[in-house]
């Protein structure tokens, strides 16, 4: 995949299909998109395009900041994994938000991307003031002669799906329905860091830590059932995250994972924790001897979860729910 980040300045000389939004959480949704672009790559030869911008837009207009289903980097590894040709993340400035739309059509779509065929949800905005829609897309399409898809919002009943939806759902722990209104589990990726030892000089067994981007949207803290992806191999995993209340001491929010079966030093890698089912919430207990009782039962519980699901095993790539 070709990846262009930060910059103004480049060009796609191959005629593409292009999507735009900003692809937080890539639900079934914009696995839609994905899908009408790889027809018409199939039928065209067009290579696949995904423009984005490298903040988001709401924090900038607004001044406030933004927590993400998906970072930069979730997000590039999953266009990566989707077979995106070019993943274009443009800068957010103040010259960006007062483009107006056909502008962005004609210099950046048309012009830069070399689009010759555009496909967008009907809820598509886009422009200064957010004046482009779909419809003002199909206006241009004959004047800048790119063809136009547009595509119906994928439903959940009667609830159209979106990052809203998703992230209402994380706030509640609610990770499987996550996973049902993403089509895969939701997941956090980082660097593996060197954390308080308290797994291994504490509570006995080793753990891996990862301290989430600030902008990171992370689900109720609490203990999860997980699934862990190091170096390409699936292992089973039970995750906590927040703020541990019952280690003494101000600890940032993070992710901390027994990964079951793997011995290796990780440290440095990137890792990617998928969190399949919530076991409990976040919890102050009395002692160390007490969080250590509990985290024994959430092993436990973990390793019934796996038991009754077999599917889900080391090294399984099936991602359903249920």
């Amino acid at each position: 995949m070709h990846y262009i980040t930060n910059t103004m300045e480049f060009q796609i000389y191959e005629p593409t299909v292009v999507t735009i939004g900003k692809f937080d959480g890539r639900h079934r949704g914009h696995q839609k998109l994905m899908a009408q672009m790889r027809q018409v790559r199939e039928q065209y030869g067009y290579r696949t395009a995904v423009f984005t911008f490298s903040v988001v837009p709401d924090a900038m207009v607004t001044g406030k900041a933004q927590r993400v289903l998906t970072t930069n980097l979730e997000r590039r590894r999953n266009m990566e994994r989707t077979g995106i040709d070019y993943l274009v993340e443009y800068p957010f400035t103040q010259e960006t938000l007062h483009m107006m739309p056909e502008d962005f059509v004609r210099d950046i779509l048309v012009g830069q991307m070399n689009a010759k065929a555009i496909v967008v949800g009907t809820d598509c905005s886009f422009g200064y003031q957010r004046l482009g829609t779909a419809q003002v897309l199909r206006k241009l399409s004959e004047r800048y002669h790119y063809k136009l898809w547009v595509i119906d919002k994928e439903k959940d009943e009667e609830r159209d799906i979106s990052s809203t939806y998703i992230r209402e759902e994380l706030d509640q722990g609610h990770v499987e329905k996550a996973w049902e209104l993403l089509g895969e589990p939701y997941a956090i990726h980082g660097v593996v860091v060197h954390g308080r030892n308290m797994g291994g000089r504490i509570l006995g067994f080793p753990t891996a830590n990862l301290v989430p981007p600030a902008g990171k949207r992370l689900p109720l803290f609490g203990v999860y059932v997980s699934r862990v992806v190091v170096d390409g191999q699936v292992y089973r995993g039970v995750t906590d995250i927040g703020k541990k209340p019952t280690i003494q001491g101000e600890n940032p929010a993070g992710v901390e994972t027994y990964i079951f079966g793997l011995h290796e030093d990780i440290y440095g890698k990137v890792i990617e924790v998928q969190l399949l089912a919530f076991i409990r919430g976040e919890k102050h207990f009395g002692s160390i001897e007490e969080l250590k009782a509990q985290i024994g039962r959430d092993k436990e519980f973990a390793a019934r979860y796996f038991e009754e699901r077999p599917g889900l095993g080391e090294g399984s790539s099936d991602f359903s729910p249920r």
